[in-house]
């Protein structure tokens, strides 16, 4: 039986670099399988700062597994994964399945498509704000049940420890955090 937890990485055109690439380093770092898919047909994914990265599989292939997180960057590509109607029923589907889903930046107003933010503490870039008026802007990351969520690209490594917190422990994510001299 395989315990290794797993993460799908959902990457689209105009992504934050920092946001997307620190926490998989993390995880990766932390012995978490990552599944890098790109929402697009082809696999090389440029972000906003136009670093491109080459993703493993589409989401289509992707979405044929289940994952214990789903993450979803933020970034002005965002708008992207709002427009893509596979996304809010990927992200319903694994809250209902009781995993977790991990946003940040601008990427939590798909939670907010998807009706998973109603009741729940939550944060976003705080340019979102008129969208997700109770955002907590003085948080670095909120957890709320199922729900995770961080501000931006300064709190990308804040994110990737959380993550691995609740994946694997916080023990380990303590570790990873001494070893890259945080």
């Amino acid at each position: 039986m395989n315990t290794t937890p797993s993460v799908l990485a959902i990457l689209m055109h105009g992504f934050e670099e920092i946001e997307a690439i620190a926490p998989i380093d993390l995880l990766r770092r932390a012995g978490v399988r990552v599944v890098v898919a790109s929402l697009a047909h082809e696999l090389a994914v440029t972000g906003r700062c136009g670093v491109t990265v080459l993703a493993e599989t589409t989401l289509t292939e992707a979405s044929k597994h289940s994952y214990d997180l789903i993450f979803l960057p933020g970034g002005p590509g965002v708008k992207h994964l709002r427009a893509d109607p596979r996304i809010v029923p990927l992200v319903q589907a694994q809250v209902a399945a009781g995993r977790p889903v991990a946003a940040i930046c601008a990427a939590p107003t798909v939670l907010l498509d998807a009706g998973l933010l109603a009741g729940r503490r939550y944060t976003a870039f705080p340019g979102t704000a008129n969208e997700l008026p109770h955002l907590l802007a003085d948080q670095r990351v909120v957890e709320d049940g199922l729900i995770l969520t961080s501000r931006g690209a300064g709190t990308a490594l804040d994110l990737g420890y959380a993550l691995i917190a609740r994946l694997l422990s916080p023990a380990k994510a303590a570790e990873i955090k001494q070893s890259i001299c945080a």
